[in-house]
């Protein structure tokens, strides 16, 4: 996929669409752009929220450490997705990281601008309620993957959450996750996320490409149980 400049991101967004000329010019007035390097924190626990954030290009996990020292990771986040948007409305500080699993371009929207859309789009409005909604909905949908069913079963649940048309618009038929990477979002070691992504090849839902992995029945994979 060819790369986004800031704007073009913005303008493509799902919510970028439905803003008028002029919300959408202080959108693009005000939005920056950071780059963070594999490894680095996008968002820090416990930090003030200043921005919503998006991704427009790379992929990060969102986690947190058990008691123990455990790191948990709660979902991964891909090229055209934006999060903080509950904890900007409930004005509390963060209580998760953000870190970039590769090499991530980020966009940010600062709080001022969030908060002048939300009193005077209604458009916007209603994207942050589907948003929230479709949200509410995959960590549901994660309890119950990380509570009742086997590794096979949670790679493939993995795979088919990044297929969400509204929290991840331009993910497309070729995931570029690696198999570390599926790792990290579905709490598997590397060796086995590999040996459950060939029973996925196996039941004809997946292949394995290079540089991916390609879905070939996202209803199957959406239904599989090992």
């Amino acid at each position: 996929m060819p790369t986004q400049t800031l704007l073009e991101h913005l303008r493509a967004t799902i919510w970028g669409r439905v803003l008028t000329p002029v919300e959408m010019a202080r959108v693009e007035a005000d939005c920056f752009e950071q780059f963070v390097p594999k490894g680095g924190f996008v968002c820090r626990k416990g930090e003030a929220l200043e921005n919503w954030v998006g991704i427009i290009d790379g992929l990060v996990k969102i986690n947190n450490f058990s008691p123990s020292g455990k790191s948990v990771t709660f979902t991964g986040v891909t090229a055209g997705g934006w999060f903080g948007e509950g904890s900007l409305l409930k004005d509390e500080f963060r209580k998760y990281d953000v870190m970039a699993l590769r090499d991530t371009r980020v966009a940010r929207m600062p709080r001022a601008t969030f908060e002048w859309l939300l009193e005077i789009s209604l458009p916007f409005n209603r994207f942050l309620l589907m948003q929230l909604n479709e949200r509410l909905g995959q960590f549901i949908g994660q309890v119950e993957t990380d509570r009742m069913l086997d590794v096979d079963t949670r790679v493939a649940r993995c795979l088919a959450a990044m297929f969400n048309a509204h929290l991840y618009p331009g993910v497309e038929p070729l995931v570029q996750l690696s198999q570390e990477e599926i790792g990290y979002l579905s709490g598997a070691s590397r060796q086995r996320v590999n040996v459950a992504l060939q029973l996925l090849e196996k039941a004809g839902v997946v292949r394995l490409d290079y540089g991916g992995i390609r879905v070939l029945d996202l209803e199957g994979l959406r239904a599989f149980q090992a």
